[in-house]
C-alpha cells in the first residue's frame, strides 16, 4: 500500500512527535553504520545518483542529464536500476533515454553491464547499498524541501545522517533555486570539499504554449509541490492541484473524475512524464505531459568532474 509522507517530516524544526521517534531513528543510524566489504567492479566506471532525503529529489532526470553528457563525450553508457515492481514508471523513462539494465541486485546489473562492454554504469538510486564501492557518488536534494526537519527515518525524512556527506563526492540541489545560499552553507559544514551544483527544472516548448490556458495538474511523485511550483514560476495557470502517493497506480475511475472536473471548468490537464507512463493509451488522451528536464549550473565544472572519474 502506498503511504503519504508525514507532514511533520518537512517542518523546519522537529516537533514532539519527531523528537519521540528519534529513539527509533537510532536503529536506522545503527544499521547505516554497519561495516561491509564493498565490491568495486573493475574495467567499468560506476556513478551513483542517489539521495539522503527519502524520495522526490530529481534522481532520474539527473541520471538522464549525466548520460547525455557522457554520450556526447563518446562514452558507452547504460543505466542501472534495482528491480522494483512499483517503479516501472522510472524504468520506462530511463529506457526512453538510453540502455537500461535492471536486476534484483544492483551488483548483478553492474556485472552484466561490464560483460556487455559498457564503459560507464549510471545507477539511479543506491547510495545506501552496502555491497558496492562506486567510483563517483552524487547526492540529490530538492531545493524546496531540502533536508526537511533534519532527522533520520522515522523521526524525519533522511535515510542517513547529514554527517555522512563526508562519504560523498558531489551534491546537486534540484528545483527552482529556492534558498540556495543557505542550503550550500549547511552542506559545507559536513564536508568542506563537497562539490555543490544547482540543477534547475526547465520547461519544454510544448508546455510554454499552455500559458494562456488554465490547467488541472495531477501527479503521484515524490515532491508534488515542486511540480506545481515549477509550473507556476513559469506562468502556467493552475486551476486545481491533485496530489497522489508516489508511484500511484491510477484507476480508470481516477482519470474519469479528473477529466470530468476539467470539462466542467473548461480546463486542460497536465501531469508529469513519470505519471503518464502509468496510464493506459485510452486514459492518456487529452492530457498534456510536463517533461521534467534539468540544466546544471557550472556545466563545464560538472563535466570536468565526470571526466576525472
Amino acid at each position: 500500500m502506498l503511504l503519504a509522507k508525514p507532514i511533520f517530516w518537512d517542518l523546519k524544526k522537529p516537533n514532539l512527535i519527531s523528537k519521540f521517534l528519534t529513539i527509533f531513528s537510532n536503529i536506522t543510524i545503527l544499521i547505516n553504520n554497519l561495516r561491509f566489504n564493498k565490491i568495486k567492479i573493475k574495467n567499468i566506471k560506476t556513478i551513483c545518483v542517489g539521495n539522503i532525503y527519502l524520495g522526490g529529489t530529481g534522481k532520474t532526470p539527473t541520471c538522464i542529464y549525466i548520460n547525455k553528457i557522457l554520450k556526447n563525450l563518446g562514452k558507452k553508457t547504460t543505466f542501472i536500476k534495482k528491480q522494483y515492481v512499483n517503479q516501472l514508471d522510472e524504468q520506462l523513462l530511463l529506457k526512453k533515454n538510453g540502455n537500461l539494465i535492471c536486476k534484483p541486485k544492483r551488483i548483478e546489473a553492474i556485472r552484466a553491464a561490464k560483460s556487455k562492454k559498457f564503459k560507464f554504469a549510471i545507477c539511479d538510486d543506491g547510495l545506501q547499498d552496502k555491497n558496492i564501492d562506486y567510483d563517483y557518488k552524487i547526492v540529490c536534494f530538492n531545493s524546496e524541501v531540502f533536508v526537511g526537519n533534519g532527522l533520520v527515518i522515522p523521526a524525519g525524512p533522511l535515510r542517513e545522517k547529514l554527517e555522512n556527506l563526508k562519504n560523498y563526492h558531489a551534491v546537486i540541489i534540484n528545483g527552482n533555486g529556492d534558498n540556495l545560499k543557505k542550503h550550500k552553507n549547511l552542506l559545507k559544514k559536513f564536508n568542506k570539499n563537497l562539490k555543490i551544483f544547482e540543477g534547475r527544472y526547465i520547461l519544454d516548448n510544448n508546455m510554454k504554449k499552455l500559458r494562456k490556458k488554465k490547467l488541472i495538474a495531477f501527479s503521484g511523485i515524490g515532491n508534488h509541490s515542486t511540480f506545481i511550483n515549477t509550473l507556476k514560476k513559469n506562468n502556467i495557470k493552475i486551476f486545481k492541484s491533485l496530489n497522489f502517493p508516489d508511484h500511484y497506480d491510477y484507476t480508470d475511475q481516477d482519470i474519469i473524475k479528473i477529466k470530468k472536473l476539467a470539462h466542467q471548468n473548461n480546463c486542460g490537464i497536465v501531469t508529469t512524464e513519470k505519471d503518464i507512463l502509468r496510464l493506459n493509451n485510452k486514459n492518456k488522451k487529452n492530457i498534456h505531459i510536463f517533461k521534467i528536464k534539468i540544466e546544471i549550473d557550472k556545466k563545464k565544472e560538472f563535466i570536468n568532474c565526470l571526466k576525472k572519474i
